[in-house]
């Protein structure tokens, strides 16, 4: 059974030229096109294509607002970007919307292929300029997010933690690194001013969660 599409550009050339090279490819059918938002949105909804390919900037109704419709009223619809912009918030914004690939309009045509077959399987697709961006964007909300227990705390620190989530006593653990109880007691203190948890079970959980130790 053909791949039913729907091909959304406010431009007619890229339409055409979408239209006459994807009825070449076997098992993919293009129903009908759009050239704004809105018609998109109406037209998915009355046609209940596989797959809307969808440009992210349109008059009327942007891409990233049609998308957002079509999926809440018809989920099982696939959506694929195809955009001349490579800004991250486009990105963000159409994949938060419910597309399932992201592609740039000077992508090879081959690509926009093997986006489709992998998206109508359930699988997402960003081209690799695309998935390269949003590789540096996760990178950086990961430098961003609250640090972890080895930027946080001295090695020390973290070998007293490993402890304390073990079950050890303070005169157990002083004995362990032959130091006296009151220097355990200070790391101890020390351990939960920087990472904020006041608790021995909070510490314990804390410290299976980063990786620390197991219970």
């Amino acid at each position: 059974m053909s791949i039913k599409v729907i091909l959304a550009d406010d431009h007619k050339i890229m339409r055409d030229g979408l239209r006459s090279l994807l009825e070449k490819q076997p098992g993919i059918k293009v129903i009908a096109e759009a050239e704004d938002g809105r018609t998109t949105v109406d037209l998915a909804i009355k046609l209940k294509p596989d797959m809307v390919i969808m440009d992210v900037t349109m008059p009327d109704m942007n891409g990233i607002e049609a998308t957002f419709r079509i999926i809440e009223n018809a989920p099982k619809i696939k959506v694929i970007a195809l955009s001349m912009h490579s800004d991250k918030q486009f990105i963000i914004e159409m994949l938060n919307a419910g597309a399932s690939g992201y592609l740039l309009k000077d992508s090879a045509f081959s690509e926009l292929v093997n986006a489709i077959h992998a998206v109508m399987t359930n699988r997402s697709y960003l081209s690799p300029d695309i998935a390269h961006i949003m590789i540096e964007e996760y990178k950086h909300i990961l430098s961003k997010e609250k640090l972890s227990v080895f930027s946080i705390l001295t090695p020390r620190e973290r070998e007293v933690l490993q402890l304390i989530a073990e079950g050890k006593t303070t005169k157990e653990i002083a004995y362990t690194l032959k130091v006296s109880t009151k220097t355990i007691e200070t790391y101890r203190q020390q351990i939960m001013d920087k990472l904020d948890i006041h608790t021995i079970a909070g510490l314990t959980k804390h410290a299976v969660r980063e990786g620390l130790t197991q219970l």
